[in-house]
C-alpha cells in the first residue's frame, strides 16, 4: 500500500538519532546555565551587568518610574496602568509603536475611504484608545499569571522561613527561583531592601507595581509580623492554601460559564463572518443599498445593539470570587 524506499526510512531514523543526541548533550551540559539566565528578566539583565543598582534603575525606567521609584508621568492613572501592565520595552518605544499604528490606520482609511478628515479621526481614536486597550489587556494577563504563580512563591518563602532564614533572604530565593512576573517583582523588592528601603515600604511598593488582588493580604501579614512578631510561616502557609482554593473555584466557575461565553462569541462572529463571505463571493450583493445613508445608520445601530447584548452576556457569566 505504501511503496517507501527503505533507504529513506534509514535516513529519517539517523536524522532523528542525531537530533536526540544533540538534545541530550544540551540537557546535560547547558540546561542548568540556560535555566539560570532565562528564568526571569532581572536575572537576564544581571548576566551582562552584575551591578544590581543599575539593573534596578533600568527596570524602573522601563516601567514608567523615575530612578528613585516615583511616577514619571503627571497623569497618575495612566502611569499606574503602565506600571502594572509590566511593560518592558520602555515608554518611549511604546509611544513610538502607537504613533506607527496610528499612521498605518490613517493611510489605510485614506486609501479605503478617500476622505482625509475621516482618516484623521480614525487615526486620532487609534492613538488615544489603542494604548489603553493594549495596556489593560497586558495588565489583565499579568495579573492572572501573577495569581497563578503567587502560591508557589509563598511556599518558597514558608520553606525558607522554616529553615531559619530571615524574610529578605526568603524574598531573594523567590527572585532566583521563580519566573516572571513574580521573579522580577520580588527581585525588585530584594534590591530595594538591599539599598536602604524598609521591609514594609518595599512590600507596599510591590503592591503598587503589581496591583493584584491577593497581594494586600501578603503585604499586611509581613508588615504585622515585622512590627509585632509572630509565626509568619504559618500565616503564609494558610494564605497560600486560601489563594489556591480561590484559584480552583475561579476555574470551576469559568468552566461552568463557558457556554455563555461561547454563545456570545458565536453570535458576534457569525454576522461579521457572513458579511465578509458575501463581500468576497458576491461583491455586488450590497451595491444597491451601500450608497444609501440609512444603510450606514442601520449598520451602526446593529453594531451598537450587538455590543450591548455582548456586554449583558459578559455580565451574566462574570463572577467576582
Amino acid at each position: 500500500m505504501f511503496d517507501i524506499d527503505p533507504v529513506y526510512i534509514i535516513y529519517a531514523l539517523v536524522a532523528g538519532s542525531a537530533i536526540l543526541f544533540v538534545e541530550a548533550i544540551y540537557v546535560v551540559f547547558f540546561s542548568a546555565t540556560s535555566y539560570r539566565s532565562k528564568i526571569n528578566r532581572r536575572l537576564r539583565l544581571m548576566e551582562g551587568d552584575p551591578d544590581r543598582e543599575s539593573i534596578l534603575v533600568q527596570i524602573r525606567r522601563e516601567r514608567g518610574l523615575t530612578s528613585g521609584g516615583l511616577y514619571s508621568l503627571p497623569v497618575l492613572s495612566l502611569n499606574r496602568l503602565i506600571l502594572q501592565s509590566g511593560l518592558t520595552m520602555g515608554l518611549t518605544r511604546f509611544l513610538l509603536l502607537d504613533a506607527v499604528a496610528s499612521a498605518a490606520v490613517f493611510v489605510g482609511m485614506l486609501w479605503q475611504r478617500g476622505d482625509a478628515i475621516e482618516a484623521a479621526i480614525a487615526a486620532a481614536l487609534c492613538c488615544l484608545l489603542l494604548p489603553f486597550i493594549a495596556l489593560r489587556f497586558m495588565r489583565g494577563v499579568r495579573h492572572k499569571k501573577f495569581g497563578a504563580q503567587f502560591p508557589d512563591a509563598l511556599d518558597i518563602i514558608v520553606r525558607s522561613l522554616r529553615a531559619g532564614h530571615p524574610v529578605p533572604v526568603a524574598i531573594q530565593m523567590v527572585a532566583r527561583e521563580m519566573e516572571d512576573p513574580v521573579g522580577t517583582e520580588f527581585g525588585i523588592v530584594a534590591d530595594e531592601i538591599t539599598f536602604g528601603a524598609d521591609l514594609e515600604g518595599a512590600m507596599r511598593n510591590l503592591y503598587f507595581r503589581v496591583g493584584q488582588e491577593d497581594l494586600p493580604l501578603f503585604v499586611t501579614a509581613v508588615a504585622i509580623q515585622a512590627s509585632t512578631g509572630g509565626k509568619l510561616s504559618e500565616i503564609l502557609e494558610n494564605l497560600s492554601g486560601v489563594i489556591r482554593q480561590r484559584f480552583k473555584m475561579r476555574r470551576k466557575v469559568r468552566a461552568l460559564a463557558s457556554e455563555g461565553r461561547f454563545s456570545a462569541l458565536l453570535l458576534s462572529v457569525v454576522p461579521i463572518g457572513l458579511f465578509l463571505i458575501l463581500k468576497v463571493t458576491a461583491p455586488d450583493y450590497y451595491t444597491s443599498v451601500w450608497h444609501i445613508d440609512f444603510t450606514k445608520y442601520a449598520l451602526g445601530a446593529a453594531g451598537a445593539w450587538m455590543m450591548a447584548g455582548n456586554y449583558v452576556m459578559y455580565r451574566m457569566v462574570s463572577f467576582k470570587i
